[in-house]
């Protein structure tokens, strides 16, 4: 039978919980329409295998009008053709050479699914108006807490992934147009950023009407490179998209380091940066002093706490009230050869 209670729950990021060797799922809190809720995200197999993970930034889809319009909440979907239910197969065309297998949880940056997942969901929690979109089975447990962030009633969303063409006993979740996936939307970039989720075991050649599986999956998953990720400028407009991170050298040739990121002011008029800092993924922050003529750019030395990490990472910039201005990130591909500028 299909899985139970197939929604999809829209809300705020507000906090989230690392996959640990002890748990296989990457929790996300989300504050939805007066209510606190929870996703649970899985990032590794029952079995220990490595999940497969597709991205697609910026994603466009017809239902995206459909899905802006939803306010906060937890909304009951049904299972059909024409609607806002998710199907791998039949509606958003996926197949294995979209997906990548990656580990949990491995040594540095950028290169498991608990970075891949939390570089998203990190953005979201920095942007008030930013949303999360959860589909999968929804869960109400009235009588307990959640044993992960301590809300009453324990409530959210799981089932986050592809929910046809599974193997053993788990082929009695199968069904069409019910599977999961997690969609962000950031308003002030006009920008979609979709994160579908399988397991190595599931099949995507699937029958139109059970979503039992009609032919074997792949016995190894597809050998293809990790996606890069599109830069994110952060804009409020506020700011009129005055001041952006254009570049950045994040593994220099020099013996120290010398990191480096260029912010270049698109205005007509200077800007100045008393009480401005940049930030890295771990939210180290650097002063920064000084002011940028119209249309100039400056070159700014990372110091410590801050630092560029050769394996991937992202780069905040804060105005003096603590506003986001920009924002980018950048892969261990971009930044594996040494002496080269990533350019945003």
């Amino acid at each position: 039978m299909p899985i139970p209670k197939y929604a999809v729950l829209v809300g705020r990021a507000v906090d989230r919980r690392f996959a640990t060797t002890k748990s296989n799922h990457y929790e996300i809190k989300i504050s939805s329409a007066g209510q606190t809720y929870r996703i649970a995200v899985n990032v590794q197999s029952a079995d220990g295998s490595e999940v497969l993970y597709a991205m697609r930034d910026p994603f466009q889809h017809p239902m995206l009008a459909q899905l802006a319009a939803l306010a906060d909440g937890h909304h009951p979907l049904a299972s059909a053709a024409g609607g806002l239910a998710l199907d791998y197969v039949r509606g958003e065309q996926l197949t294995p050479a979209d997906f990548v297998a990656l580990p949990a949880t491995t040594p540095g940056d950028d290169n498991d699914l608990n970075d891949r997942v939390d570089g998203f969901v990190e953005r979201a929690i920095s942007q008030k108006d930013a949303r999360v979109y959860a589909f999968g089975s929804s869960f109400f447990n009235p009588g307990q807490k959640d044993k992960y962030f301590n809300f009453k009633p324990a409530q959210g969303i799981h089932d986050v992934h592809m929910n046809q063409g599974n193997d053993g006993s788990f082929a009695n979740d199968d069904g069409v147009f019910q599977d999961g996936a997690l969609l962000f939307r950031f308003p002030s970039e006009n920008r979609w950023v979709a994160v579908f989720l399988a397991f190595q075991s599931q099949s995507f050649q699937t029958d139109n009407v059970t979503g039992h599986a009609t032919a074997a999956p792949p016995v190894k998953p597809p050998v293809v490179k990790p996606p890069v990720v599109t830069p994110l400028p952060v804009v409020p407009p506020a700011v009129a998209a005055s001041m952006r991170i254009v570049a950045a050298l994040a593994n220099s040739i020099e013996n120290p380091e010398i990191e480096t990121v260029t912010l270049l002011n698109a205005s007509p008029a200077k800007v100045d940066l008393a009480g401005w800092v940049l930030a890295d993924k771990n939210k180290n922050k650097l002063p920064l002093g000084g002011a940028i003529d119209a249309g100039a750019a400056l070159r700014i030395t990372v110091a410590a706490p801050m630092q560029l990490s050769n394996k991937g990472g992202s780069i905040t910039l804060i105005d003096g009230s603590g506003k986001v201005v920009d924002g980018v990130s950048y892969s261990h591909e971009q930044a594996s050869t040494p002496g080269w500028t990533i350019v945003f």
